[in-house]
């Protein structure tokens, strides 16, 4: 069995193949101050409650784009599970051509969707991810990754304007009946939930321009579903994407003696 482990800055999410086949997933919390063995007391109760014997894996691989986590985990997968993770980054094979100025700087999760959307739906295709940030990737006809759009996420959008207007509340991100709101808080979900969504058709309909094609458009992150309603050009939503791509990459970075034997 395979451990693939996404660390975003608000979530992390952990997924168990056995083969090319995902058993379980699940998702918690990302806590910086957070040390190995209270990750590794969670994820060995994550085992526990799904019946699997966490002394059966064959192998983990993490991508992160919270750096100074990184060693917390390393320490963890070697104490826990046994085994030394395999870190997306620099050196490892994606089979991705990145076309990034400097492909140091392209954030881990980006890498591991596109490898996962190019797997999935082929090319040209565009990855949208709702995170902290909300992320746009343009993978061409080539299957070359040739960058996107990073704009603020709507959690984070949402906090700062309850923080920052003395009289708006904090609301849940649910979609009104209308786009005019007749009250703050309705006013407030027709904003954000409408807003984003004209704003991911506004970003994917530029990009095909400036490429000329249709390409293809997938979303992913916590609310890509709310988001997807009522958006114009999200074709598929996909909430596994980030896992399959590290599971790929994982599989990529094997010997051949390895792959062999059903990794």
């Amino acid at each position: 069995m395979i451990v693939v482990i996404d660390v975003g800055n608000t979530n992390i999410v952990m997924g168990l193949y056995e083969g090319k086949k995902l058993l379980h997933h699940w998702r918690f919390g990302t806590n910086r101050s957070a040390t190995a063995d209270e990750y590794g007391i969670l994820i060995y109760h994550f085992f526990k409650h799904a019946g699997l014997d966490i002394d059966n894996i064959d192998g983990v691989i993490i991508s992160s784009v919270v750096p100074p986590l990184n060693y917390t985990l390393e320490e963890l997968c070697r104490k826990y599970l046994k085994k030394p993770p395999l870190i997306v980054g620099p050196g490892i094979k994606t089979g991705l051509n990145i076309r990034y100025e400097n492909p140091r700087e392209v954030g881990a999760d980006r890498i591991v969707n596109a490898v996962g959307a190019i797997e999935l739906y082929g090319t040209p295709v565009i990855v949208v991810d709702f995170g902290t940030a909300t992320t746009f990737d343009y993978i061409d006809e080539n299957g070359d990754y040739l960058g996107g759009a990073i704009a603020p996420g709507i959690g984070i959008s949402t906090e700062a304007l309850y923080q920052r207007a003395a009289k708006l509340p904090r609301i849940e991100l649910v979609k009104p009946k209308s786009v005019i709101g007749r009250n703050p808080v309705t006013s407030m979900q027709a904003g954000i939930i409408f807003g984003f969504a004209a704003q991911v058709d506004g970003i994917v309909e530029r990009i095909r321009r400036e490429f000329n094609n249709r390409a293809r458009v997938v979303a992913t992150g916590g609310l890509a579903e709310l988001i997807a309603e009522e958006s114009e050009t999200i074709e598929t939503v996909n909430q596994e994407l980030t896992l399959l791509g590290l599971r790929i990459i994982y599989e990529r970075n094997q010997p051949e003696s390895r792959k062999a034997g059903g990794l």
